[in-house]
């Protein structure tokens, strides 16, 4: 069985939206969330990466010198 991947999504008092995505490590988060940043206006005024984000980054680029390395 696969890891839970949850999206938290925020209403705050002032109309703004925040959007929490949690299980799923690197840029597949983006694609996760680009439906619903454009149904909520498509503006987006802060990304912020997680760890999750960061610790794919990190391999793929580890992997892409091996690579080179051959």
């Amino acid at each position: 069985m696969g890891d839970i991947q949850e999206i938290e999504v925020v209403i705050k008092p002032d109309g703004t939206v925040e959007v929490k995505v949690r299980g799923v490590q690197g840029p597949a988060c983006l694609a996760v969330t680009k439906e619903m940043e454009r149904y909520l206006g498509g503006q987006v005024s802060h990304r912020e990466h997680t760890a999750e984000y960061s610790q794919v980054a990190q391999s793929a680029q580890e992997s892409d010198r091996l690579k080179l390395g051959e």
